[in-house]
């Protein structure tokens, strides 16, 4: 998971990522990385529209945009 967190945000690739919260809610959303720590990951998150820290153990899946959707509109 590490490598293909750091390869997005190395790339300035957006992200769709489905994470599990606290709770046990699980969501999808569209992130731009911005820092990975040890257990946990900063990105903007467009679905809040402000910068959020993410647990890396939550995130179920992380998938890179690619092509036109690379850009947000």
């Amino acid at each position: 998971m590490h490598g293909l967190l750091m390869k997005c945000m190395k790339r300035h690739q957006l992200a769709d990522m489905i994470y599990m919260g606290s709770d046990g809610s699980i969501t999808k959303r569209r992130v731009r990385l911005l820092k990975i720590r040890q257990d946990s990951v900063t990105a903007y998150c467009f679905m809040r529209q402000e910068r959020r820290t993410f647990r890396i153990d939550r995130i179920l899946s992380i998938l890179p945009v690619e092509g036109r959707e690379r850009m947000p509109g």
